[in-house]
């Protein structure tokens, strides 16, 4: 019948899958995408605002339990549960409990935005996680406070969005790393922690020829350190970009509270305190007292 289409189950127009979720394109019109998207367990996502204030997204859960965060306060949302967003002014955060299933409708072309490289260097990132089960999820991790941090800080919604992207790829380097080097389970040897201070570099050299080039300084910086002792250029203070400040000292706590293929883990308390003995010196104190602060908020210190 002309003017109307049926779709039966499973149909979709275009698919893109990630790590961390999987997305349907069921239908585009003019500037309209509807979507079916799947993120999972334990992943974070959010809602930007858009440079365009009559933009309007509507989300309607269909399966699953998620935690929104607004001003501090935590709604858990479920099954026929939605929310609608126009004239955001800033993110939204969601965490998924459980893998959860939503219709997602935008008045504007997104699902082309989500480009075919974001899921090229997500497998990239997959790749390294398998090469060295000590990341196992690192990146995640990395992701999940440098976010709060930054939301702490107050960035602007579009260095949060880069800073958001730039930590899931800081360790995508490591796919040129060895593994006999990245699971050792001794001390490096000089040569062989000069191969891994590659990393940055090689993640950044990466990412160049994607449409995510811009975030190469930052992946490249994010083991610089203050007073110049980092690398790979041994940038100092204002040298480094704020974002790669915030994954350095989140990077640094997510490594030192995991097991270590030559260590187990460190206690929160005592990360934290090593990281404070090192603020102004290696690290921003500003991003330092923001985690502190996250940490204690949530009853991890």
């Amino acid at each position: 019948m002309e003017g109307f289409k049926l779709f039966k189950n499973g149909a979709f127009v275009e698919k893109i899958y990630e790590y961390s979720n999987q997305l349907f394109l069921l239908a585009r019109n003019d500037n309209v995408d509807i979507m079916l998207q799947t993120v999972y367990k334990d992943k974070l996502f959010y809602l930007y605002p858009s440079e365009n204030p009559d933009v309007m997204e509507f989300i309607y859960i269909l399966s699953g339990e998620i935690e929104c965060e607004q001003d501090g306060q935590i709604t858990i949302l479920g099954a026929n549960d939605y929310c609608s967003v126009k004239g955001l002014k800033q993110p939204v955060y969601f965490l998924a409990n459980t893998d959860v299933t939503y219709l997602w409708i935008i008045t504007e072309p997104t699902f082309q935005q989500i480009s075919t490289d974001r899921t090229r260097l997500q497998s990239m990132i997959r790749k390294v996680e398998e090469k060295d089960p000590y990341t196992f999820r690192h990146s995640e991790r990395v992701t999940f406070y440098a976010i709060k941090i930054a939301k702490k800080l107050n960035l602007k919604s579009e260095r949060l969005q880069d800073l958001y992207i730039a930590s899931e790829l800081h360790d995508i380097g490591k796919m040129k790393t060895p593994i006999d080097i990245l699971n050792k389970p001794g001390k490096l040897t000089k040569e062989e922690f000069n191969i891994i201070k590659k990393h940055p570099g090689d993640g950044a050299d990466l990412v160049l020829d994607t449409t995510y080039n811009y975030l190469a300084p930052i992946i490249e910086q994010h083991h610089e350190r203050l007073n110049g002792s980092g690398y790979p250029h041994g940038l100092k203070e204002h040298e480094i970009l704020l974002e790669a400040k915030i994954i350095a000292v989140t990077d640094t706590y997510d490594a030192m509270t995991e097991d270590r293929s030559y260590r187990k883990a460190f206690t929160p308390q005592y990360a934290m305190e090593e990281i404070k003995r090192m603020s102004g010196t290696h690290y921003d104190p500003e991003i330092v007292d923001a985690l502190e602060i996250i940490l204690k908020e949530e009853g991890i210190l």
